[in-house]
């Protein structure tokens, strides 16, 4: 066991943080219009060929890679690949713009969540 396992509750926090605060979205939106819930499956489809799981972010081009990092899980998974398999598979030798970029995004989500699922939680027994 190396020193660098000690930073994955960091990147499982995250990854709780990012389900949570999508999670709040999709179900106030949920209970405001149903068919959200045909359309969950497909956007949780396209997130995960957005994500770079199968996928280094080595692969994709230096100029494009701006793009990944406004998808939160990237600094997350490029986080775990860090720690886990070492430095030799990840952008950098330490991925911590991506994580930080990541880490705005879903405070920013969590934020955003939290204040439109309470807003809208008052109106949740009369729309069902």
């Amino acid at each position: 066991m190396t020193p660098n396992v000690l930073w994955l509750p960091l990147f499982l926090l995250l990854a709780i943080v990012t389900a949570l605060g999508f999670g709040l979205w999709f179900a106030a939106l949920n209970v405001r219009y149903r068919d959200v819930n045909y359309l969950i499956p497909f956007l949780l489809q396209i997130w995960m060929y957005a994500t770079p799981v199968v996928f280094g972010a080595t692969l994709v081009p230096e100029r494009y890679r701006w793009l990944m990092a406004l998808n939160p899980m990237t600094g997350v998974v490029e986080g775990f690949r860090w720690r886990l398999l070492g430095s030799i598979l990840t952008v950098a030798k330490a991925p911590s713009l991506l994580t930080a970029v990541s880490a705005a995004i879903l405070l920013v989500v969590l934020v955003t969540g939290m204040v439109f699922f309470r807003s809208t939680e008052k109106t949740f027994a009369d729309m069902i």
